[in-house]
């Protein structure tokens, strides 16, 4: 059975809706809601054609602080020769809706729903729609922290079908992780995983922990321990966590409770951040 991916499509709420949402900003954890996710939110980027997206992370004082994190919506016939300008940027592409024709390095590869690719720093790359469907996929870029007498990592074309979980211990098989990285593989210094809870499965304490994250619902909806709060949350929704905040969750059901995460790791901590 395939797998299900929400994607936000915009347009905007009526005029009889209420305001109220469940959008969230505190200094420990930020929830973006699905319903955000409107026309009137969308951005642009140099050198895309056919394309808008939302932003749902960026590197900010008081947010997220090692990445950001794009939702991509690419019309038929869009696309860029000229997608990434940062040089140092290593990035992470997962589709969720339509096809992308990804060109890395002369070799072509079609992504399709559940499509992964990690694009080392300087990856010579495009990407276009060459399909009837309207393209959209996630969006990962971070600045890549080299490491004397460690390679670069290689590029990586999978996708989610083709990757077995890793189930969590002691969880009876109601929490796992589908790593597209091997996390001892130091080369690598963020880790875009997806992590599946079956229904009324949680995280049974707490979490507290350096890594920052990004969580994207992908399918489901759950409870969510963020800091000091519990807050629902459901497919669409963006979660931003910052390092060392307590986090747990419920898997509400009926059906899995899946997302997309994001963590940095396997670097020494910058002691002098702000110089």
């Amino acid at each position: 059975m395939s797998a299900k991916y929400y994607a936000p499509h915009g347009g905007h709420p009526g005029q009889d809706q209420l305001l109220t949402d469940r959008a969230v900003f505190t200094e420990a954890y930020a929830v973006i809601p699905r319903g955000t996710m409107r026309d009137i939110t969308t951005s642009f980027l140099p050198f895309w054609e056919r394309t808008r997206l939302w932003v749902i992370s960026r590197p900010l004082s008081g947010f997220a602080e090692t990445f950001s994190q794009y939702i991509m919506e690419v019309s038929s016939g869009g696309g860029s020769d000229r997608p990434e300008t940062d040089p140092e940027a290593e990035g992470v592409l997962f589709v969720v809706e339509g096809a992308a024709t990804l060109v890395v390095n002369g070799a072509e590869h079609v992504l399709a729903p559940g499509g992964y690719a990690y694009l080392p720093p300087a990856s010579d790359w495009t990407l276009h729609n060459h399909g009837d469907e309207t393209l959209r996929f996630h969006w990962v870029r971070k600045a890549y922290e080299r490491v004397e007498g460690l390679d670069m990592p290689e590029v990586i074309i999978t996708n989610e079908q083709d990757v077995a979980a890793t189930v969590m211990s002691d969880t009876d098989g109601k929490w796992a992780t589908t790593r597209f990285v091997a996390p001892d593989d130091l080369r690598h210094d963020m880790h875009v995983n997806i992590v599946t809870f079956e229904p009324g499965a949680v995280i049974p304490f707490l979490e507290t922990h350096v890594m920052e994250h990004g969580l994207y619902v992908l399918e489901g909806k759950a409870v969510y321990k963020l800091n000091r709060d519990w807050v629902e949350v459901e497919a669409g929704d963006h979660m931003w966590l910052r390092a060392f905040c307590p986090q747990a969750c419920y898997a509400g059901g009926p059906g899995k409770f899946r997302y997309l995460l994001y963590k940095d790791v396997n670097r020494h901590m910058a002691l002098r951040p702000f110089r």
